[in-house]
């Protein structure tokens, strides 16, 4: 009887050795597992901060960058920021208006930048100043501003913008503030409500068209000839 059932115990023994092997590594897997999925959580979100690090980067224009809009244009920017922030000077005291858009009407701070750009660079930019910052110009850090350059504040608090107004340069900036400090003044980003409330800059001039208005030449015309003088 042992002979007859001989040859199945090579079979049986087989059979429980291959079962224990297919189970046998099942712990160490289900073991392993978590450690595998926090190490893949742990690369991911390096990947996420290393990708939001580099988009922040890349919002940011480097100096190279702000110089080759200059230099793909048949002027040069600061032709067309003196022309901007001569007039802008020559309007200081006018009104304060909410909605405003002209000298006549008097001007928002909007209203003030839209008029300037219009009429000395040719530009139509956003009514609003919540629209005017999401225009698609280089952003600008605050150590690299040059005259010309849009400036945000949120001056209502909740990080919105809220107002803009035009660098002239030296921590120095030009705006219609409002009806209670004169409309159209200049002040400075040193100053801490200025300096608390501001939240970005971008540097519009970038987008301007190829053709400077004939108004710009010739009030840049008169510009030089009084510095000349």
């Amino acid at each position: 009887m042992l002979n007859r059932f001989a040859p199945l115990v090579p079979l049986a023994l087989v059979t429980l050795l291959f079962g224990c092997a297919a189970q046998m590594p099942a712990p160490q897997q289900q073991s392993q597992t978590p450690h595998l999925k926090d190490s893949a959580t742990a690369q991911t979100a390096k990947r996420v901060d290393y990708a939001s690090a580099s988009v922040l980067e890349d919002e940011i224009a480097t100096e190279d960058e702000l110089a080759q809009f200059a230099d793909a244009k048949p002027y040069r920017l600061p032709v067309l920021a003196d022309s901007i922030l001569e007039r802008g000077k020559s309007l200081i005291g006018t009104r304060y208006r909410f909605g405003g858009t002209s000298t006549a009407s008097g001007f928002d701070c909007s209203g003030f930048i839209g008029y300037l750009f219009r009429e000395e660079a040719g530009m139509s930019l956003p009514r609003s100043s919540r629209e005017m910052i999401n225009i698609d110009a280089p952003l600008v850090k605050r150590n690299d501003l040059k005259p010309g350059d849009l400036l945000f504040f949120s001056t209502a608090g909740r990080g919105r913008v809220s107002h803009a107004g035009i660098y002239l340069g030296d921590d120095q900036f030009i705006h219609s503030s409002s009806r209670r400090s004169g409309g159209v003044r200049v002040d400075s980003l040193d100053d801490a409500y200025w300096a608390r409330t501001f939240i970005e800059a971008k540097r519009a001039l970038a987008m301007a068209p190829s053709q400077v208005p004939e108004t710009t030449t010739a009030m840049t015309s008169t510009t030089i000839k009084r510095q000349h003088r």
